[in-house]
């Protein structure tokens, strides 16, 4: 009777204080005990009951656990795309110096594609250790000169995409690219039978939490801007902070890129260079959802590879 009675006091001041317990898993019964100070544990241990300091309890707690959510899922999908265009850009700006200095040499003084190459890293903010790197990556032995290939590839729904890659061997980034391409269900195509559907152009990005829409349309139209490409909002994106990783297009021909890229500065817009040029769609090409799910895992999956630079495509989103 006073083991019973001392069992259901101690379950009920355990329960009220720390949650719900569950029995151990023991052969012997367990009993809850409000106080550690017992002289002797040989009564105990005839009745089967142990100490709290030698139990093993499981504990169930009341309150529901703390979920991340969808909303920060989809935070964390923009920042590893971000990091992932970040390192793209590296890498590029990489190679290109190391085709530079195999042309010309590693002083910019008498190499002046070098010095050029310079210059654009610093425009676009790019440290200074990846010149120096690749610079003496350059002059190491077994080092060949970058090449730049283009890739043609049909998506799903008759959707084209343009695939660059500066690479020092061919066969291996070719071969890399068709593996993605076959296990995504895509299709390599004939040379030139997707890229008449793009333009090349140069274009300034600025993000559309950086200016008012109206006063950037007035200012780059004014500076000769050839375009103003606003971003669509998904309908899986419309959380307030999605607009942190959504940009204005602000399209220009090469000869007038350095005007407008000087207007906007001076007129406090921040903005974000290309890194050469871009591939836009003449005409872009409105897909199904299942489609455009499909298309942007084979995109993301080409962009992994290492030689890839760039991913094009004229899927409408």
């Amino acid at each position: 009777m006073v083991y019973s009675s001392f069992r259901a006091f101690g379950s009920l001041i355990c329960r009220l204080s720390n949650g719900v317990y569950l029995k151990p898993h023991h052969s012997f019964q367990s009993a809850f005990l409000l106080s550690g100070k017992i002289s002797s544990c040989s009564w105990y241990s005839d009745k089967g009951v142990l100490p709290l300091e030698v139990q093993s309890v499981r504990k169930i707690w009341t309150f529901s656990p703390l979920c991340m959510g969808r909303r920060a899922c989809k935070i964390a999908g923009r920042k590893t795309a971000q990091d992932l265009k970040k390192a793209k850009l590296f890498s590029k700006m990489g190679k290109e110096i190391v085709s530079a200095v195999k042309k010309g040499g590693p002083s910019p003084i008498s190499n002046t594609a070098l010095a050029a190459l310079i210059e654009k890293v610093k425009e676009l903010d790019i440290p200074k250790d990846i010149v120096e790197r690749n610079i003496k990556r350059a002059s190491e032995k077994g080092q060949e000169s970058f090449i730049e290939k283009i890739y043609e590839v049909y998506g799903y729904g008759g959707v084209g995409i343009i695939i660059e890659v500066l690479t020092d061997k061919v066969n291996r980034s070719v071969a890399a690219v068709r593996e993605v391409v076959k296990d995504c269900g895509g299709k390599m195509a004939d040379p030139g039978s997707i890229m008449f559907k793009f333009r090349r152009a140069r274009v300034a990005n600025v993000k559309v939490t950086d200016v008012d829409r109206d006063q950037l349309l007035t200012i780059a139209l004014d500076a000769g801007a050839e375009d103003i490409i606003e971003p669509s909002m998904y309908e899986y994106d419309t959380e307030p902070d999605s607009s942190e990783s959504r940009v204005y297009k602000v399209v220009s021909s090469a000869e007038n890129y350095p005007v407008i890229l000087s207007k906007l500065e001076e007129e406090g817009i921040k903005f974000e260079p290309d890194n050469g040029s871009e591939l836009l769609p003449t005409t872009p090409i409105e897909v199904d959802d299942e489609a455009m799910e499909l298309n942007k895992e084979l995109m993301s999956k080409l962009l992994e590879l290492d030689d890839v630079d760039a991913v094009y495509t004229d899927q409408k989103y």
